[in-house]
């Protein structure tokens, strides 16, 4: 046989034993540090074990879900949607039109209130009315008005007016102000009482960082009942405080991916991982940690776990 000859063997072989082309997926990335970290590892499991490409694209809830209903390749993944929070998305494109594939592997999202749990310890607080004790209280009065402090969340969240209302409907106005800061701030609060062994209660929610940075956690609330949970906000109505009584713990969150139903078409491999992707709350609160925390890029974060869980990852592959 001739060089040529085996070479040009060489080359066929080459050819047929190759996919004919490789996989690729545009995942959507909204701003908040939770999504950007999965899309990220969503991204990283693709291109380092599928071998396929990855292109991330900045985008709202409204942006993403209106792309993977046209199911032209624009984006073809939501990293974290929420459930109820993105319900309205989810009934449009997932129960009505059909043009979108919600997870069925969903991690739990919380909120409510935490202290440190060295304050819990010492004085023995588990639940949100303990917050109500006036020697509890006396202990986080920080500035000597005669009651305790407690952030309920940042300028313009609608958490916040939902823990104001919250603070009053579980009768602890006359213990406790609730203070809206910037989240920096309450987190230079959480770190400086710990320090000086004081009180201070926040409003806390999982996943996050908070949970890497300190030892914190979360007090019980009367389990969530909508009948006790009416709640306006003020974009609805300037008498909203009036009008709205919160005497109950949020509902739990649903938190998963979804991708468009033409991605199955396109990059199968892909679709199959996705339909097998599952994190935890923990997991997310350690992205967000390393991400917010410590100020590291979400790529190489990424990178990084999926190169530390190669059983996690074996699983989503289906190997």
């Amino acid at each position: 046989m001739s060089l040529k000859t085996t070479l040009l063997s060489a080359t066929l072989m080459t050819a047929l034993s190759a996919p004919a082309f490789a996989e690729s997926v545009k995942i959507g990335v909204p701003t908040w540090t939770g999504a950007q970290a999965i899309a990220h590892l969503l991204g990283a499991v693709v291109e380092m074990r599928i071998g396929g490409t990855v292109e991330y694209v900045p985008g709202n809830n409204a942006t993403i879900f209106q792309a993977m209903d046209q199911g032209k390749g624009d984006i073809d993944v939501h990293p974290d949607v929420w459930l109820p929070n993105q319900e309205s998305f989810t009934k449009k494109y997932v129960d009505e039109a059909g043009t979108v594939t919600l997870s069925s592997n969903p991690y739990e999202g919380n909120q409510g209130f935490c202290v440190s749990k060295d304050f819990a310890a010492a004085n023995d607080i588990s639940d949100i009315a303990d917050l109500g004790r006036p020697d509890v209280a006396a202990l986080m009065d920080s500035d000597g008005n005669g009651k305790g402090e407690m952030w309920i969340g940042a300028p313009g969240w609608a958490s916040a007016n939902v823990n104001e209302v919250k603070t009053r409907d579980y009768g602890l106005l006359d213990f406790i102000e609730p203070v809206r800061a910037e989240e920096s701030v309450k987190t230079a609060r959480i770190k400086d009482s710990i320090a000086k062994g004081e009180g201070y209660a926040f409003y806390c929610y999982k996943p996050h960082a908070v949970w890497f940075m300190f030892d914190v956690e979360m007090l019980t609330e009367p389990t969530y009942d909508p009948a006790k949970y009416v709640m306006v906000q003020p974009s609805d109505d300037a008498d909203w405080y009036e009008k709205s009584n919160v005497a109950t713990k949020d509902a739990l969150k649903e938190v998963q991916i979804a991708w468009s139903n033409s991605l199955p078409e396109r990059s199968p491999a892909i679709a199959e991982f996705f339909s097998n992707f599952s994190l935890t709350a923990d997991d997310v609160s350690g992205f967000a940690y390393e991400i917010s925390g410590k100020g590291r890029d979400p790529a190489e974060v990424a990178r990084e776990w999926v190169e530390a869980n190669p059983e996690r990852v074996d699983g989503w592959l289906g190997l």
